[in-house]
């Protein structure tokens, strides 16, 4: 009973200077009808600020995303700037169409404001790498983007970049959180009703003067794309960016077209999942373009497909590591010098591209925190859709430059007769057949990650898929190249050479298996029978690992 009344009266605290009708009539509510479960859940903890900075399902408490935990949150950069010298700098703040989105900016330029740093607002909802390039672009110390890129509806996030306009990384989130949980009460921050700029077209445009540097010179313009932005906020910049270049007009798949934070026609609005992508291949149907290009919400990503007959759609999407692989062979082919960068959880095909160009090429943890800060990085991309092309710009993954530079690759290819699929044989027969897949359990409950990576710590596989475990590695304790995190890394070797990186999501309540099978291709007849071949080996490794790790 005693904690019973010790949740209420926690419960009452909060509801006492929540700042917003909505969820304090919510919250309120929950105290009326005693729903102590639920009451539980929410105050159970704090939402932790970590370095993908806050991210939560929208709702009253502590435990939940709500403008009361985005005012702490805000509380704390600020005092985290002013630790670091950087009173009275400009942060600069973005945001997406999701629900409380536009609140959550406005708070945050509130608390900035009153905290003595300056704050400007971008003009409207508008994607990611928009605000990761006015960051630089306006001299800011840090910015702010309010986001949950591809979560599901209920889901809303709060992201912080430092001045460098990259994600922040430890141990900047750690002393950020440090400062948040310093916040004793909202009233103890300050809050003007007004003081910070509200930007406007101008930053876009001088980003999307930006993305000229992403194209070559009279490069062909000609392929014809269907586009998607997922109910995201991409529509208008991507359209604005290929009218700028000279491409044809994206067909637009209407019903996904405008911004919608209910996300109606997908159950989650990421390209990479089941169905997402089915009214953008029903359009392609119809209308028979070369490619299809999707943005997630915030359009940060960019999800590429492509005419096949044997799919059932007749279009497949490709994989991350398959676009991230064509987009390095072109800059390879337009010159570009410099690092190409990737994630460990990405293929090891992009290094075979780099080596045999002469190129530098680093590997680096899971993130475009990390693969933004690669010394003289030309080029990143992880397999998650997240490409980076132009790294003097946006110094993190760019669902609109990397569409651009798709359609232009698409472009040369279609002047040539070939496609990018074409050239997807092409680096086969170069480099091999680098198949990958990935097993993504999603859970309700996260003991169920804790269970399967301490399971797999235990008693690491011997083998899978009758390849035998050669090395494996635990990346709690870091390699030379790596920092510690929370990962498992298996080399396998046999009739074929093999990798697998088992990891907690950072961003999602899931535990993700990355896997990747290397088959040799002598001559181009061997292409089909290779992928059929990587696909078996691919989902025999699923099978093994997941029985290892009790999924």
């Amino acid at each position: 009973m005693q904690e019973q009344d010790d949740l209420i009266t926690r419960a009452q605290a909060w509801l006492a200077e929540d700042p917003d009708p909505e969820t304090a009539a919510e919250l309120g509510a929950l105290i009326e009808a005693g729903d102590t479960a639920e009451l539980a859940a929410r105050f159970s903890g704090t939402l932790q600020f970590g370095t993908a900075g806050l991210r939560g399902e929208i709702g009253a408490g502590p435990m939940r995303m709500n403008r009361s935990v985005v005012i702490r949150a805000a509380a704390g950069l600020a005092a985290y700037l002013k630790a670091q010298g950087h009173d009275g700098g400009l942060v600069v703040v973005g945001y997406d169409a999701r629900y409380k989105s536009a609140d959550f900016a406005r708070d945050t330029a509130a608390v900035m404001t009153g905290a003595g740093l300056r704050a400007a607002v971008l003009p409207r909802p508008l994607p990611t790498p928009v605000l990761a390039y006015a960051i630089r672009h306006l001299g800011a110390v840090a910015g702010v983007e309010v986001t949950a890129s591809h979560n599901p509806p209920r889901d809303n996030g709060y992201k912080v970049y430092l001045g460098d306009g990259s994600q922040i990384v430890s141990p900047a989130d750690t002393e950020i959180a440090g400062h948040i949980a310093r916040v004793e009460t909202l009233a103890s921050v300050p809050r003007p009703a007004d003081g910070w700029l509200q930007l406007d077209e101008e930053v876009l445009e001088a980003y999307l003067a930006r993305t000229d540097s992403v194209l070559s010179p009279g490069s062909p313009r000609g392929v014809r794309t269907v586009y998607t932005a997922m109910h995201g906020v991409g529509k208008d910049v991507v359209t604005a960016a290929f009218a700028r270049h000279g491409f044809p007009e994206p067909v637009l798949v209407a019903e996904q077209a405008e911004p919608d934070p209910a996300f109606p026609t997908v159950a989650f609005p990421n390209p990479e999942e089941p169905g997402a992508m089915d009214l953008a291949f029903a359009k392609a149907a119809e209308v028979r373009p070369d490619i299809v290009i999707a943005n997630d919400p915030d359009a940060d990503r960019c999800a590429v497909a492509v005419p096949d007959e044997s799919a059932g759609s007749g279009w497949r999407m490709l994989r991350g590591d398959e676009v991230g692989a064509l987009l390095a062979a072109h800059l390879v082919h337009k010159g570009a010098q410099g690092v190409f960068a990737e994630s460990i959880v990405s293929s090891s095909l992009l290094g075979r591209i780099a080596e045999a160009a002469g190129v530098g090429h680093e590997e680096t943890l899971t993130g475009f925190k990390w693969i933004a800060r690669v010394q003289g990085l030309r080029y990143g991309y992880e397999e998650a859709l997240g490409y980076c092309v132009d790294p003097e710009g946006v110094r993190d993954k760019d669902g609109v430059t990397a569409a651009l530079l798709v359609a232009e690759l698409a472009s040369e290819l279609k002047e040539q007769g070939r496609t990018l699929t074409d050239l997807l044989d092409d680096l086969a027969m170069a480099h091999g057949l680098h198949a990958t897949d990935q097993l993504s359990v999603r859970v309700s409950d996260l003991s169920v990650i804790a269970s399967a990576m301490a399971a797999l710590r235990a008693e690491p596989p011997a083998s899978l898929a009758g390849l035998r475990v050669v090395s494996a590695e635990d990346l709690t304790r870091g390699t030379e190249s790596l920092p510690p995190t929370d990962g498992l890394r298996y080399y396998l070797d046999g009739a074929y050479k093999a990798r697998v990186i088992v990891r907690p999501s950072g961003t999602e309540p899931k535990l993700k298996c990355y896997l990747e099978v290397v088959v040799p291709v002598t001559e181009p007849a061997d292409l089909a029978p290779a992928r059929a071949r990587g696909q078996e080996v691919l989902d025999a490794i699923k099978k093994d690992l997941a029985a290892a790790a009790g999924i």
